[in-house]
Formats: C-alpha cells, structure tokens, sequence
C-alpha cells in the first residue's frame, strides 16, 4: 500500500495525513474485494526496515493502527472478516499487542474473507524464523520439502498469492512474502494508495486474468495439463 506520504506531500499536507488517508481506503478495497469474490487479501501495512523511519512517523503509525483497530473491529466482525496478523510482535507496545491479539480472538471464526495485516512483517525475517522453527523441532534436513518449509511460515496454512498488485508506481517486493511470492503475477500502478479505489482493482484483477501461469513450463505443456 505505498505512495501516502507522496499523496500527502502532493496536497502540502503532513505525511501522516496520507497514511490516514491510507487507512481510511482500506474499508473500500475491503468491500471491492468481497463483492468481487476475493477471498484471501494480505496488506502489507508495516515492515520492519519501516522502523528505520523519523521516529515521529513511526509513533504516529502505531497510532493509527491503534485507532484503526478501535473504530473498525466491530465492523470488520459483523461483515464476517477474519483478521490474520502476519508479521513479528517484538518492538510492538504491549497495548497495541493486545489490541491485535483480541482483534484476532475476537474475527478468528469469520469466514467471508480473510484479511492478512502484514505488521512488523520482513519476507527474510520470516524465512529465518521458519529455518529456527524447523530446527527447535529437530526435522531432519532430508525431510524438509517446499511443502513442509511452507507451514512453517507465518502463512502456513494458506495458499499462495496470486497477485501482488503495488501501488504508487514503484516496481519492486520490497521484502515481501518473498518464499509466497515465487509464482505471483505482478501488476504495478502509479496510482498512489489512498486513490486505489474499486475501479482500480478492478482494473488490475483484469489484468491478472488475461495473464498466462506458466509455473516454469511451455504454453504447449499447459495445454495438456489443463
């Protein structure tokens, strides 16, 4: 969800502004996604390279998460939201932790979509702890395949993206669901976050269904697997 500071900065506003402008799009790419039968949608809200911002924004960020949280929960539960949180909790204050975990508690039996909060989330800090994780259950390293390795990952029980869709214009992961990621389509917008409205999902869900998923085979070899 990347472009709010430049958003902010375009109107000569204080970058805080646009990540609650950020914040605020959410709800509408959130209702966009079920009424177009989406049902797995994975922010990436906060990474851990971002606590190396001025320490003004990363405070207001918590803030808004904070906020965010206390005003939207109800509704996410009653639309029948599941709220996943991807990411470590280590740096995070207790208070916003505990705000997250009831979150989770309180949306874990929703089932109209899943909604992944990538925070405090790093793609190699996630390898790393699936590696650490894999080794204090003392798995063989003949036993380890894609299949395992991946439930090993925050995501674990889930299946992989499909698009990755980047906003603002910038072409990159950035660190994001990098082991997920490997057979992702790709689409990149210059649209900045806050004005990624349903008119642009809908533009990049075109998008990726006009695309050909080769998994590392030939057009001719999909033919038959099809």
């Amino acid at each position: 969800m990347d472009g709010n500071g430049r958003w902010a900065q375009a109107r000569r506003l204080p970058r805080l502004a646009g990540h609650r402008a950020g914040t605020e799009n959410l709800r509408r790419v959130l209702r966009a996604c079920k009424d177009m039968g989406i049902h797995i949608l994975t922010v990436y809200a906060f990474s851990t390279e971002n606590w190396r911002r001025p320490q003004e924004e990363v405070s207001g960020l918590m803030t808004i998460l904070d906020q965010y949280i206390v005003r939207e929960i109800r509704n996410l539960h009653e639309e029948g939201v599941q709220i996943r949180h991807v990411g470590r909790v280590e740096g995070v204050s207790p208070s916003l932790q505990a705000k997250i975990k009831q979150a989770i508690e309180l949306t874990q039996s929703n089932t109209s979509l899943i909604l992944n909060v990538a925070f405090n989330y790093g793609g190699r800090q996630e390898i790393l702890d699936a590696v650490r994780a894999l080794l204090a259950d003392g798995v063989k390293p003949e036993d380890v395949d894609e299949a395992l390795f991946s439930r090993y990952l925050y995501t674990g029980d889930l299946p992989d993206p499909d698009l990755i869709i980047r906003t603002s214009g910038e072409v990159r992961v950035s660190n994001f669901l990098l082991w997920q990621g490997a057979y992702a389509e790709l689409y990149s917008t210059p649209v900045f976050w806050p004005d990624f409205d349903e008119e642009e999902l809908r533009k990049a869900v075109e998008h990726y269904a006009h695309r050909e998923r080769r998994f590392g085979m030939t057009t001719a070899q999909l033919a038959t697997v099809r």
